[in-house]
């Protein structure tokens, strides 16, 4: 496989970064480090490569060498952390300095099984091209102006970052009394009003203090009595519960209830009615 990226970056820059195995496992998209990775010595760690709608995950380690200062060798193996599959790889990296800034350029070969050589070659050439592409991103921002480089960690060249531990602290009272100005004087109190006394409960042999006419009026009984029968009752029975009290509806009169009227005239034509028979046969009899 052959490859090429152009960065804007010089390639002393560049060069400068390959030869750092810290800076290198930064740039190196998808790498998860071992504890212990800034030892010298071969790159150790997992990557995690994505082929199409699949990702598969290494265990491996990765060893970058120079061999002058335009070729560089990385020579990788790995394998899988879910399977039995196996992966290797032998690359080479060329510095070509170009009209404002460097061309790389990648030769490979390498060897996979397991999951990896199920993939179509197609998609895996195109998971690697771009793993390159961004390795070549990453790489010209750590050797760009203001990238995180050595000078950065160390705070300078030459000089150790320092820590807070080893920062000298100065002994107590030894802080000078004029940088702090003086407060002013605090407000005189006396003009302030004085403060009522409180109100005092009532005893049991006390009078009842007057109502605050201000006060809500106390609810009504009628609405006591309906709070209380809601508590303990389901929304649904709530909304369908007739009113009661004050807002109960008042039925309808029916048709067939008269008057006090009404009341005294059925007993009156029963008695007219049985009067008018006891008289019809007494007069029968007469005759």
């Amino acid at each position: 496989m052959e490859h090429q990226v152009f960065v804007p970056v010089p390639a002393d820059d560049l060069r400068a970064v390959l030869r750092d195995p810290v800076r290198v496992a930064r740039c190196v998209p998808g790498l998860q480090q071992d504890a212990g990775g800034g030892a010298p010595g071969p790159l150790a760690g997992r990557l995690r490569l994505r082929v199409g709608s699949s990702t598969v995950t290494y265990r491996g380690t990765v060893e970058l060498a120079e061999r002058d200062p335009e070729h560089f060798t990385a020579e990788c193996e790995g394998s899988e952390v879910r399977g039995d599959g196996t992966a290797r790889l032998s690359a080479g990296l060329r510095l070509i300095p170009h009209e404002g800034g460097t061309r790389l350029e990648f030769t490979g070969r390498g060897t996979v099984d397991g999951r990896a050589a199920a993939f179509d070659p197609e998609a895996l050439t195109t998971a690697v091209r771009r793993l390159l592409d961004r390795f070549c991103a990453d790489l010209a921002e750590e050797a760009g102006p203001g990238a995180p480089g050595e000078e950065a960690e160390t705070g300078g060249p030459g000089t150790a970052a320092a820590s807070v531990f080893d920062t000298e602290v100065p002994p107590p009272g030894s802080f000078p009394d004029d940088g702090f100005p003086d407060l002013p004087d605090l407000p005189d109190f006396a003009g302030l009003p004085e403060l009522g006394e409180l109100p005092q409960a009532a005893g049991p042999g006390d009078a009842p203090a007057p109502a605050d006419p201000t006060a809500p009026p106390n609810p009504p009984a009628e609405a006591a009595h309906a709070r209380r029968t809601m508590i303990g009752r389901s929304a649904e029975e709530v909304d369908h519960a007739p009113p009661r009290g004050r807002y109960a509806p008042v039925p309808a009169p029916s048709a067939g209830n008269g008057g006090p009227a009404m009341r005294w005239i059925a007993p009156a034509a029963a008695l007219a009615l049985a009067s008018a028979v006891v008289v019809g046969r007494a007069l029968r009899r007469r005759r």
